[in-house]
């Protein structure tokens, strides 16, 4: 039976690129932000259910997202209409993953939103990405799209940094080199394969 270790950071820590370390080392990695887009795609299973509770927001290419974003952000009843059709769909995916590698030693769920979901239930662990907050600020205001407002705005709906550090069985520190990072993962991941029993 496989380990399950959740592998979290708030927006802009480098959650995917340590999640994308630890694929290169041979772990099997489920991405949740990945099966929502590819649920929501062209053809994707969930885009009749979002189409017929949002009107008008997707359409060959999947869903609209900023056209989505606008009805659900800064909308708690919609957020929470629009999950309950999202999550199941994730949970179900993600059921199947485990169900595919549980004769692995060791798979990572990467779970955005882990803490503020409480998703640590039936984890054996929790790995946290962190950076300093300036690198973190740094990086999201760089992305398309994004502002300040905005940042702020996410930021205030997820579990803050601190608390998370506080709560992780690991941590992997993305404020320095990549190649540190790196070096980072793969002591972790022996690490994990000790445990694990390997």
């Amino acid at each position: 039976m496989a380990k399950i270790w959740g592998l979290t950071g708030s927006i802009g820590m480098g959650k995917s690129a340590v999640a994308a370390m630890l694929r290169r080392e041979g772990v099997p990695v489920f991405d949740a932000d990945a099966e929502v887009h590819r649920l929501q795609g062209p053809d994707g299973a969930l885009l009749p259910a979002i189409e017929a509770r949002f009107p008008g927001t997707t359409g060959p290419r999947g869903v609209d997202r900023p056209k989505l974003g606008a009805a659900v952000f800064g909308h708690p009843q919609e957020l929470k209409a629009l999950e309950a059709i999202v999550h199941p769909a994730v949970q179900k995916s993600r059921s199947d993953f485990l169900r595919r590698h549980r004769a692995r030693r060791l798979v990572v769920l990467d779970i955005p939103l882990l803490f503020e979901t409480r998703g640590r239930t039936k984890l054996d662990g929790v790995i946290v990405v962190s950076a300093p907050a300036w690198k973190q600020r740094a990086r999201v205001l760089a992305r398309r799209g994004m502002t300040p407002a905005k940042f702020h705005q996410i930021r205030h709906l997820q579990t803050p940094d601190a608390e998370k550090r506080r709560r992780a069985d690991f941590i992997v520190e993305t404020g320095t080199t990549f190649d540190r990072t790196r070096a980072q993962v793969r002591r972790l991941v022996a690490c994990l394969h000790a445990k694990a029993g390997r």
